[in-house]
């Protein structure tokens, strides 16, 4: 028999959320075999089986929160080639019968009456009487003795039990205003996906334990794009890759980064910590939500390399396939709304890092050069820092040097 663990992904990662069962109980299982997927905070991991088999339990449903090392499925091998029968359901528990309590033994009979505190005050009865309302559950302040001292008797509880059961009086209650009937329709309710909150957790997090602040500038891109339409097609036919906008912004951040190198760190307790290396996270949409992989050791990669792991670390993301690595240690993030046709945005900053760089959509507007209004292809770029580290000196120099670089792309290019 082996027993399905839900792996240890990375330190981080101490559970996760069954996805999706890819194998039913009684389906047959090879050794190495894809039969489970797993969401994670940060990925979705596809958990195998280490032994060949039978999968004849599962432990786990669909939707269900599991730890790191819990078993969630049982496979047994299979021998002289019959396959073991699926493990029988678990028949919930039958409820325990509750025994009546015994009735209290008869107290000897007491020869003068007995004054009894009731919900009601005190009640004068005769023990007799008294036994027989305890016996059926009857309050003596309830009954209408005969007696005209007030006494009950038993025949008193006889009366009143034979009588008809009233219900009690209600106080009156104000009507309630009415109220029109709910549309469901109106209405779809979705469970947040673990992903999702753990991003919701994230960001939150981000704005209350950071001084986040945003500083803007806008970018001329005639001369990149002018260069792009140049270079293309040599760029296609000696990399395989289309020369797009996110290596120059890349290459421009190392620049700036380099330059102003308290952007390029993050506080550690009352430290702060400055990176030596330029990992660039570049932020990804899905349809659970942004993921940002990083572009390792970007300052040693050219434009083609950028671009084209920039490509695959993209498509991974959309299929699922991103692994931890390629999610941990960015130093600064890049993202951009523009190709949804954000104008201006402010990002959040990413994890523990000390800036992003948002990029916006490029729109024709008139923009005064040398004097003369022109119509130029404009983007408005928003650094999102912490102030913390970063003073507005720092903030607003790292912009204006990535703004300069993009708008002289050739300095880029000679640096690269």
């Amino acid at each position: 028999m082996a027993e399905i663990k839900v792996p240890e992904l990375a330190e981080s990662i101490t559970e996760g959320t069954i996805a999706q069962w890819v194998k039913k109980v009684g389906d047959r299982v090879e050794k190495g075999e894809f039969i489970v997927e797993l969401e994670t905070d940060k990925v979705n991991a596809e958990i195998i089986s280490e032994e060949a088999g039978v999968l004849t339990q599962i432990l786990a449903q669909e939707g269900d929160t599991v730890l790191v090392g819990q078993t969630i499925a049982i496979v047994e091998p299979v021998e002289g080639g019959a396959e073991p029968a699926p493990a029988p359901q678990a028949e919930p528990a039958k409820e325990a019968v509750k025994e009546e309590p015994k009735a209290a033994p008869a107290q000897p009979a007491q020869a003068a009456p007995v004054v009894e505190e009731t919900t009601s005050g005190r009640v004068v009865a005769s023990p007799a009487a008294r036994k027989l309302a305890r016996e059926k559950g009857i309050d003596l302040a309830a009954i209408s003795p005969v007696d005209p001292q007030g006494r009950v008797r038993v025949q008193d509880v006889a009366a009143h039990a034979a009588q008809p059961a009233q219900p009690a009086a209600q106080p009156a209650q104000p009507k309630a205003p009415a109220v029109a009937p709910v549309d469901d329709s109106r209405v779809t309710v979705e469970r947040m996906s673990r992903r999702r909150q753990t991003i919701a957790k994230r960001l939150l997090e981000v704005k209350q334990s950071t001084a986040m602040l945003t500083t803007f500038n806008e970018i001329d891109m005639t001369n990149v794009m002018e260069l792009r339409k140049r270079k293309q097609e040599q760029f296609v036919k000696e990399n395989g890759i289309k020369l797009g906008f996110m290596s120059f912004f890349t290459k421009a951040v190392v620049a700036a980064l380099k330059k102003y190198p308290y952007v390029n760190a993050q506080i550690v307790g009352d430290e702060i910590h400055k990176f030596n290396i330029y990992d660039i996270g570049i932020a990804v949409s899905t349809e659970e939500g942004l993921v940002v992989p990083v572009v390792r050791d970007a300052d040693r990669k050219n434009f083609a390399e950028i671009e084209r792991e920039i490509a695959e670390l993209a498509q991974k993301a959309r299929e699922k396939k991103l692994a931890i690595s390629d999610l941990q240690g960015g130093t600064f993030t890049i993202t951009n709304g523009g190709v949804f046709g954000s104008l201006m945005s402010t990002p959040i900053i990413n994890g523990t890092q000390a800036g992003i760089l948002g990029m916006h959509s490029i729109v024709n507007r008139p923009v005064a050069v040398n004097g003369q209004v022109e119509i130029r292809p404009m983007m408005y770029v928003a650094l999102s820092y912490d102030h913390r580290i970063i003073d507005g000196k720092d903030s607003v120099g790292f912009l204006k040097t990535v703004k300069e670089l993009i708008e002289n792309p050739e300095d880029l290019l000679l640096n690269s």
